[in-house]
């Protein structure tokens, strides 16, 4: 597995570097999944250390959880105890789209767009609705079932994941509604 372990405004010893090796490497050993990398960054809130790691594995699927203490070593802990939860709850699952699964998940390339907010609410109506576009970038949209979508966003711990439909080819969403339920918004559904 390789390993990007990196801090912002702060300096990631290589005690540490060891630390996050070895405990990472025999949280997913545990669970007979394989990692191809990790991204695992420390940074610095205030009082408090925020360690932000993310596991892509073998299958196309993505591990990610953060962690905060006001100790380095206790925050890596936190984060990496939320993925042990998170692989344990999906470990059959994950066993299971493996199985399923012929080919590793494919991805669809996508334009991705960071718009400039507007700042106040006091301002004057703007002269356009044209958005300013302050960045532009790549995304990877994944083919997917729902059901492997739902556990995708559950693992990555995100509150919407947009992919495309294997079993017919369109863009889709599935999202964490505020009942805490999920929601699937399907175009395709209705035809």
């Amino acid at each position: 597995m390789r390993y990007q372990i990196s801090g912002k405004q702060i300096d990631v010893g290589e005690a540490l570097q060891t630390h996050v090796k070895s405990e990472l490497g025999e949280t997913f050993d545990k669970y007979a999944q394989r990692p191809t990398d990790a991204t695992v960054v420390f940074s610095r809130d205030s009082s408090a250390y925020l360690c932000e790691a993310n596991v892509h594995l073998s299958t196309g699927l993505t591990v990610a959880a953060k962690g905060q203490s006001h100790d380095v070593y206790a925050a890596f802990e936190a984060a990496r105890e939320r993925m042990d939860k998170q692989v344990r709850r999906y470990k059959r699952r994950l066993r299971d789209h493996h199985r399923d699964r012929r080919s590793p998940v494919e991805f669809a390339e996508a334009p991705l767009y960071v718009l400039a907010a507007n700042e106040g609410t006091d301002e004057a109506e703007p002269d356009t609705l044209q958005p300013i576009i302050i960045a532009e970038t790549e995304a990877k949209i994944p083919s997917l079932s729902v059901g492997e979508a739902v556990m995708q966003m559950e693992l990555a711990g995100v509150p919407l994941l947009v992919f495309r439909n294997e079993k017919h080819g369109g863009v889709n969403v599935v999202y964490r509604r505020e009942d805490r339920n999920v929601g699937w918004i399907d175009p395709a559904g209705r035809g």
